[in-house]
């Protein structure tokens, strides 16, 4: 049974009518290396929903979606983008109030209304991508181009 996150999320990508594949799995394994193990997806087909948090207040925050194999350009990319000078990762508490979701679960599907959502380019080239469902036993199986549909804005070299 889905937790009321996982819920969410699957409500608004079923209101979206975009075809995916979700799939329940041990919440223990919901970390990209052991789920990747576990379950025998390729890190390259797995992507992960970082949320980021500025440092000055008042407070601005992102959602970034990159490979797992690659690393979120924070520094130069994301503060570019947000038009600051410093940004971080945003704490556990930061990104569950913000979005109501878990650690390991971060999804773009169901993130606030008005949330800049960047998507690194790579992400967009395979046929299908794994991402967050919204807790920790719940992933989705599906197209990059799925993204698009929740105004993902898609940034070359976002990763490193």
């Amino acid at each position: 049974m889905a937790s009321p996150a996982e819920q969410l999320v699957l409500d608004a990508i079923d209101r979206l009518g975009i075809p995916y594949e979700p799939f329940t799995i041990d919440p223990a394994f919901a970390d990209t290396a052991p789920f990747c193990e576990k379950y025998g997806y390729p890190s390259e087909r797995t992507a992960n929903t970082i949320i980021i948090a500025t440092k000055k207040d008042p407070k601005q925050y992102c959602a970034c979606l990159v490979l797992s194999h690659t690393r979120l350009d924070v520094n130069k990319k994301v503060t570019k983008l947000l038009g600051v000078s410093k940004a971080s990762f945003a704490t556990a508490d930061e990104m569950h109030a913000l979005t109501g979701m878990e650690v390991g679960g971060v999804t773009p599907f169901s993130l606030p209304a008005g949330l800049p959502f960047y998507v690194d380019s790579r992400v967009m080239e395979p046929d299908w991508v794994i991402i967050g469902g919204g807790g920790r036993s719940l992933k989705i199986k599906i197209s990059p181009r799925a993204l698009l549909a929740v105004g993902a804005q898609v940034i070359e070299a976002l990763a490193m």
